[in-house]
């Protein structure tokens, strides 16, 4: 059992929830995840001008939005026209959450958040990786990516980013599920709102980290290598996105 405690890498930025630096994670071999490099976040849609301000003072000049374009295009990102900022919009959802019968939220209406992840795992590898690409070109300040709460598509980008430091599957889940408590102001009332089918996609239950931990697992021996090379990107990409992440 490690030392690791998420609460170390949590920051506070006005209209912004659930908001961490990456780094601090424990990896393998004393290796430890660099700090000043990413942090991860909910959207940012309902930042003021101030809390841009403090983000970009922070040191942040990449923004990665992983919500879906319909995302961006009903709720915006006060960072897509930033002259200051590089945005990229990598959607790590195909279609549009908020419409009634989008094929995705109704498989979450019979399946977990779990199920959710390793769907994304299969069907969107090739996103993942254009993703990671912009971790390793855009070097000049830190990236934040996000989604919409923090915790899933967020959580996953997260969870192969530690996997790549050799991260422990139990450090993993402790930095995943805690997302419910960062972020509980927020997501308490929806979940009250939510109809009872749907509740458990607002939460950050560790079962759903695990499930995809144990697929990751089973067809890639928790090698995010493995996974990322299967959708395209190079040895020497990966090498080169380890060398940045990791002390």
């Amino acid at each position: 059992m490690s030392n690791y405690n998420p609460d170390s890498q949590r920051l506070i930025f006005d209209d912004l929830i659930n908001c961490r630096e990456l780094g601090g994670m424990p990896g393998a071999d004393g290796h430890v995840f660099r700090n000043g490099i990413l942090l991860r976040s909910g959207s940012p849609s309902l930042a003021s001008p101030k809390a841009c301000r403090e983000l970009k003072e922070y040191g942040v000049r990449t923004v990665v939005d992983l919500r879906s374009k319909a995302e961006v295009l009903h709720y915006g990102n006060p960072f897509r026209d930033d002259p200051e900022t590089r945005f990229y919009n990598i959607p790590l959802f195909v279609g549009d959450p908020d419409a009634k019968e989008d094929p995705t939220m109704t498989f979450l209406q019979t399946h977990t958040m779990g199920d959710f992840y390793v769907m994304m795992l299969q069907s969107l590898g090739h996103e993942v990786v254009k993703v990671m690409r912009v971790f390793i070109t855009d070097t000049d300040g830190i990236t934040l990516f996000h989604c919409a709460h923090g915790k899933d598509r967020t959580g996953v980008i997260a969870a192969l980013l530690y996997l790549l430091i050799g991260a422990s599957g139990e450090d993993i889940v402790n930095n995943y599920k805690v997302s419910m408590v960062y972020a509980k102001d927020f997501l308490d009332p929806l979940i009250e709102a939510c109809i009872p089918m749907m509740r458990h996609t607002l939460r950050s239950d560790a079962q759903n980290m695990e499930t995809m931990l144990d697929y990751m697992q089973d067809k890639y021996e928790l090698k995010a290598e493995r996974y990322l090379t299967e959708y395209g990107m190079t040895i020497e990409e990966i090498d080169a996105l380890k060398a940045r992440i990791t002390l």
